[in-house]
C-alpha cells in the first residue's frame, strides 16, 4: 500500500514538472516566439534609425551572432525553372550589368538597395544584401517575366540583410514597388496579390502569361516554416 501511494505521489510530481516545463518552453514558439521576434526587431530597428545611419546599416563592424532564421542555408529555391523566363522576348534592350536596385516606399529598410542575382543557397549574397534576385527567373526589361526577389525576414545584424524584409507583410494591394536597372531605367510595379506557400512549392517561380511581375518573398512568422510572397505587376517604365 505504501509502495502504491509512493508511486502515485511520484507520478503527480512528474505531471506538475511537465506542465511547468511546457509553460516556459512555450516562449520559443507561437505567440511567445512572435513576441521575442518583435522585441528583437524593435530593438534593432531603434538602433538602425539613427540619423545618417540607415543605408550604412552597421557596416563598420563585422556581423555578430546570426539569428535563428538566418542559420537556414536556403532562403529561396535554388534557382528558377529552366523552361520559364529564359524563353520570353525582350521588351527593352537588356543592360550588360544585370544588377538591379529595389525601392519599396512602404518598407522601412528598402530604398535603392542593390539586388544581385544568385541562387537560393548563396549564403554570402543573402547575408550581405537586402535581397537577391533568383537566378533563372525574369528581369524587368523582358516583355513577360516573373522577377523573383527573396530576402531574410530577420537577417544578420551589421549587414544590409538585417530586418530587410521584416515588414514585407505591411504591403497592401495598390502599393508601389520600384526596380531600377544599370541603365537608369525605372520600372514601376503595383501590388496585386499575396501567396503563402511551402518552401518546396516551385510554381511561384513561373511567369504569368502576358505579364511582367515582380515577386517579393520572405519567411513567415513566427516559425519561419513557410514562404510569404507579394506580387506586383509592371505599370510603367521611365528612361
Amino acid at each position: 500500500m505504501r509502495s502504491r501511494n509512493l508511486m502515485l505521489t511520484l507520478a503527480a510530481l512528474a505531471v506538475v514538472v511537465a506542465l511547468a516545463a511546457c509553460s516556459s518552453s512555450g516562449q520559443s514558439s507561437g505567440e511567445g516566439q512572435k513576441d521575442q521576434a518583435e522585441k528583437q526587431a524593435s530593438g534593432e530597428q531603434a538602433q538602425k534609425q539613427k540619423p545618417a545611419e540607415k543605408k550604412s546599416r552597421g557596416r563598420q563592424e563585422p556581423p555578430k551572432k546570426m539569428t535563428k532564421e538566418a542559420k537556414s542555408k536556403q532562403v529561396a529555391p535554388k534557382k528558377g525553372a529552366e523552361q520559364g523566363p529564359r524563353k520570353v522576348r525582350n521588351a527593352l534592350e537588356p543592360p550588360k550589368d544585370k544588377t538591379l536596385k529595389l525601392t519599396v516606399p512602404e518598407m522601412k529598410q528598402i530604398e535603392d538597395d542593390p539586388i544581385p542575382t544568385g541562387t537560393g543557397t548563396n549564403e554570402a549574397l543573402f547575408r550581405d544584401h537586402a535581397a537577391v534576385h533568383l537566378r533563372d527567373t525574369g528581369f524587368p526589361w523582358q516583355r513577360t517575366a516573373n522577377v523573383y526577389i527573396a530576402g531574410h525576414r530577420i537577417g544578420f545584424p551589421g549587414t544590409d540583410s538585417n530586418l530587410a524584409f521584416y515588414d514585407l507583410e505591411d504591403l497592401k494591394k495598390g502599393d508601389k514597388v520600384y526596380l531600377e536597372d544599370a541603365e537608369g531605367r525605372e520600372y514601376t510595379y503595383q501590388v496585386f496579390g499575396k501567396l503563402v506557400v511551402e518552401p518546396t512549392n516551385l510554381s511561384v517561380l513561373k511567369p504569368i502569361r502576358g505579364k511582367n511581375i515582380v515577386s517579393l518573398q520572405t519567411c513567415t512568422l513566427p516559425d519561419y516554416t513557410n514562404r510569404v510572397i507579394y506580387r506586383a505587376v509592371l505599370k510603367d517604365v521611365k528612361s
